[in-house]
C-alpha cells in the first residue's frame, strides 16, 4: 500500500465532509420556512444521533443524555469511553460510517421491494475513469426512474438520501472531541507505510479498504444529494445575484 492510496482515502473522507456541510448550509437558506428545513433534516438527526449511541456501545461510553430535536439540533451527552484515544474517535465520527451503510441498505430495500433501478456504483474511486463512470451512473439515475415509468417511491428515497448526507459531517463539538486521535491516527498510518514492515503494511491494508468503501458509499450518496440540490441551488444564486 502506497501513501497515496492512503491520503485518497483521507481525502475521500473529507470530500464527503464538505458535501455534507455545504449542502446543509445551503438548504438552510432556500428553504423559506424554518418548519420545512427541520422537516428535512428530521431522518438524517435521528439517524446521526443513533450513530453516536451505537459508537459509545461499542466503545463502552455509559449515554447520560439523549437528545434528537431541538433548537441546537440532536446531540448525545456520554462519559469517558473505556476504549482510550480512539474511542472518542469511533464515536463523534460514526455518523460518517453509519450513514453511508443506512443509505446502501435503504437502496437495497428501495430496488428490492418498491421496484426503483439503481446502477451499479463503483466501490472505489482510484481513476478519472472511476470518477467519470459515477457521474454517468448518477446522471443515469434520474431518467430510469422518472421517464419510461414513474416510480413514487424513487421521490421518497431520494428526499431520504438528502435528509441523511446532510448528517454525514460530524459536528464541530465532534470534531473537536475527536481531532486529536484523527490526527494521531494519521501520523500512525505514514509511520507504518514508512516502515517497510510487510505485515504491518498489509493489515493497515485491510482495515483502510474497509474505511475507504464506506467513504466511497459517502461520496456516491452525497453526489446524488448535490445532484438533487442543483435545481434550488441554481435558484438560490440567482435570486441573490449581486444587483447592477
Amino acid at each position: 500500500m502506497e501513501i497515496g492510496a492512503f491520503l485518497i482515502v483521507i481525502a475521500t473522507g473529507i470530500a464527503v465532509m464538505v458535501i455534507s456541510l455545504l449542502l446543509d448550509h445551503l438548504w438552510a437558506q432556500v428553504l423559506p420556512v424554518r418548519f420545512l428545513y427541520y422537516l428535512l433534516r428530521c431522518p438524517g438527526v435521528v439517524v446521526h444521533e443513533c450513530s453516536h449511541i451505537l459508537g459509545c456501545i461499542l466503545t463502552g461510553a455509559s449515554i447520560k443524555k439523549v437528545v434528537f430535536f431541538s433548537q441546537d439540533g440532536g446531540s448525545v451527552t456520554y462519559t469517558k469511553p473505556k476504549i482510550p484515544v480512539i474511542g472518542d474517535v469511533i464515536i463523534s465520527t460514526a455518523p460518517l460510517f453509519v450513514i453511508p451503510l443506512v443509505l446502501f441498505a435503504l437502496t437495497w430495500c428501495f430496488a428490492r421491494f418498491l421496484d426503483c433501478t439503481f446502477p451499479l456504483f463503483p466501490s472505489s474511486i482510484v481513476s478519472i475513469d472511476s470518477a467519470y463512470s459515477l457521474l454517468l451512473a448518477i446522471a443515469g439515475l434520474f431518467p430510469a426512474n422518472l421517464i419510461p415509468a414513474f416510480h413514487p417511491a424513487f421521490l421518497l428515497w431520494l428526499y431520504l438520501t438528502l435528509s441523511l448526507v446532510l448528517s454525514v459531517a460530524p459536528s464541530m463539538p465532534d470534531l473537536r472531541n475527536a481531532i486529536l486521535g484523527i490526527a494521531a491516527i494519521a501520523v500512525i498510518g505514514i509511520v507504518i507505510l514508512s516502515s517497510g514492515i510487510d505485515w504491518a503494511e498489509k493489515f493497515l491494508w485491510q482495515v483502510v479498504s474497509i474505511i475507504g468503501q464506506g467513504f466511497t458509499l459517502g461520496l456516491v450518496f452525497g453526489l446524488v444529494a448535490l445532484a438533487v440540490s442543483l435545481l434550488p441551488l441554481s435558484w438560490y444564486l440567482w435570486t441573490h445575484r449581486p444587483r447592477a
